[in-house]
Parts: C-alpha cells; sequence; structure tokens
C-alpha cells in the first residue's frame, strides 16, 4: 500500500507510522529521517537543506520533493510505503501526485488523524522531559512521575520545553490549519481520505487505522 498519514501535532503520528509500517511491511518515511538521512550522508540535496537550516530559512519544497522522490525509488518502497510529514502543503501534494503518476502508480489511501484542538494542547503542552536524558519523557496527566518534577529512571529534574508550551503549540496549530490541512480536501476530492479518531491507546489507535484502510480497499 502507498499511505501518506496526516494529522495535527500531537495526534500521534510518528507512533502510529512506526506501528502501521510494520503491520502492512512497507517502510515508514518521514520528513525529519530524510532531513537528517541526506544531512549526514552529504547529499547535494541534505547541503542545500542544511544551507537554508544554516541561515535560519525555510527548506524550499524543492529541495523535500526531491529527498522523498529519492527515497520512494530505492528498492524497499517499490511494492509501497507509509508517508509520515511529506506532503506538508498542497503543492507538495501535486508534486507527489505527478511524481507517482509518472511511475504508473497512485496513493491508495490517505490516513486521517482526528484529534480536538484541546487534546492536542492538553497532549504536548503536559510533556515533561528529564534534563539527564531526553528519552526519558513523562506526562503531567497520562503518565505522571512519582515525584512532582522529578525523573523517576535517573533523578533527574523534569522540564517543559520551549517548543511544547500552550502558546507554541496553538502557533504550531495555526499553521498546520493554514498549511497543511488544505491536502485533506486535495485528497478527499480524489477519494482516498480516510479519517479516524486518534483518541484512546496506541494499539487501540492502530487496530482502528488498520481496519479503516482494508475497508477503503473494499
Amino acid at each position: 500500500m502507498r499511505i501518506v498519514l496526516v494529522g495535527p501535532p500531537g495526534a500521534g503520528k510518528g507512533t502510529q507510522a512506526a506501528y502501521l509500517a510494520k503491520n502492512l511491511s512497507i517502510p515508514h518515511i518521514s520528513t525529519g529521517d530524510l532531513f537528517r538521512a541526506n544531512i549526514s550522508q552529504g547529499t547535494d540535496l541534505g547541503k542545500q537543506a542544511r544551507s537554508f537550516m544554516d541561515a535560519g530559512q525555510l527548506v524550499p519544497d524543492e529541495v523535500t520533493i526531491g529527498m522523498a522522490k529519492d527515497r520512494m525509488a530505492q528498492p524497499d518502497a517499490e511494492g509501497g510505503f507509509l508517508l509520515d510529514g511529506f506532503p506538508r502543503n498542497v503543492g507538495q501534494a501535486e508534486a507527489l501526485d505527478a511524481t507517482l503518476s509518472g511511475k504508473g502508480v497512485a496513493l491508495d489511501a490517505v490516513l486521517d488523524l482526528e484529534v480536538p484542538e484541546d487534546e492536542v494542547v492538553k497532549r504536548i503542552a503536559g510533556r515533561r522531559i528529564c534534563r539527564n536524558d531526553s528519552a526519558h519523557v513523562f506526562h503531567v496527566t497520562y503518565n505522571p512521575p512519582k515525584t512532582d518534577g522529578v525523573c523517576d529512571e535517573c533523578g533527574g529534574e523534569l522540564y517543559q520545553r520551549g517548543d511544547d508550551s500552550e502558546e507554541t503549540v496553538r502557533t504550531r496549530l495555526e499553521v498546520y490549519h493554514r498549511e497543511t490541512e488544505p491536502i485533506i480536501d486535495h485528497y478527499r476530492a480524489q477519494g482516498l481520505v480516510v479519517t479516524i479518531s486518534a483518541l484512546g491507546k496506541v494499539t487501540e489507535v492502530t487496530e482502528r487505522a488498520m481496519d479503516a484502510l482494508k475497508q477503503s480497499q473494499g
């Protein structure tokens, strides 16, 4: 299957992408991984991306599209893939459509993870990270530490990252609504959108997603 995963920040896209890709035996292609791989490997596209990032500028669509096209052309993606974080806007979606059409293939589904805005804020703004080890992550509501402000694993101080503040989360949501959400309508016009609730346990959302994808294929 060829799937695009879309949803607001805090919807759990990265977590669901990993589970779904494993269940469907297709590679999980995330924008973050594409950037890290190209930059670390010193590819031409990676060097271009790095130059914009170092200058504090947004990486142009054509660079991101180029990275995605290269990754989708690799052997493990011939039978399908799950795109996470790409396309991020309608221009990228149109480029993806053209790329796949040129190969004589098409997307099978666009999985839209739906989460109420207040829940997104609650999920992200409630995160607390250990200063000693960023892999130690807690949540004031869903996974609170035994002692407030103290990491259960190593005793380090727990803090809220600047980009996890409620104000920043709401700004990120505005950007999502303005730039990324329109791709849902773009793909809905093609009959590809499958919307599910991303509320509940991770396993419940994965099961819900798998069922919805199967139904979308008839």
